[in-house]
């Protein structure tokens, strides 16, 4: 089995030690390391270069947005997850902007979080329903003067699209639709190639810029 190697930053240390325990504890996921902030990240990482960072945003001295568009710069096939114990507009739009691959709240079940690890791992973009509905709403505020645009979505891909907006994982979007969880992801690589990114959190951006869904 491939181990999925996650670094993790935050700057308390009870949930990082916790958060380090879970993953060396759970199938498939080793912590590479946990970091109280983003000074030096990308040194950090390039010791045992992970595939996902668990991201705190509030953090002393670097945080977690500026980290990332750190990690971006040097390392763009790393995944980036962000977590924070606020549904803050500001910073839900800034990290999506800066290319974070998935934006979950701190208070997110345990499960849930590996869930949403293995997820972004697999292409997804995991967002929580309440992260999801605000970023909605948030882009509807900004770009309320786009004009609708046509991709040439099929329905079964404008029907994937709008779960991935809501924030569904790829397993409950496959349950929602009655397919197979490689069918599933089969439809959002369509969906990649036709609105031209690469991500879940730029087919979701891009969806509500352009109020596809």
């Amino acid at each position: 089995m491939a181990i999925t190697k996650v670094a993790v930053f935050d700057d308390n240390k009870p949930r990082r030690d916790l958060l380090q325990l879970l993953l060396n504890s759970s199938d498939g996921l080793c912590c590479t390391g946990a970091f109280a902030d983003c000074r030096n990240v990308v040194e950090k990482i390039a010791v045992d270069l992970p595939d996902v960072i668990l991201m705190d945003i509030d953090m002393p001295y670097v945080n977690g947005i500026e980290g990332l568009k750190l990690v971006r710069s040097h390392y763009p096939s790393v995944k980036v997850l962000m977590q924070t114990i606020f549904e803050d507009d500001d910073k839900v739009f800034s990290a999506i902007v800066a290319g974070a691959d998935g934006y979950i709240l701190k208070k997110t079940a345990p499960a849930k979080l590996l869930e949403a690890i293995n997820e972004v791992v697999e292409g997804g973009a995991p967002m929580t329903p309440t992260v999801a509905r605000q970023v909605l709403l948030l882009f509807n505020k900004k770009h309320t003067y786009i004009q609708k645009e046509d991709f040439n979505l099929s329905v079964r891909e404008q029907e994937i699209l709008g779960y991935l907006v809501q924030g569904l994982s790829y397993k409950m979007i496959a349950d929602k639709c009655n397919i197979s969880y490689p069918t599933v992801n089969s439809h959002i690589s369509h969906i990649y190639e036709k609105l031209h990114v690469s991500s879940g959190t730029e087919a979701v951006a891009k969806a509500m810029e352009h109020k596809i869904v």
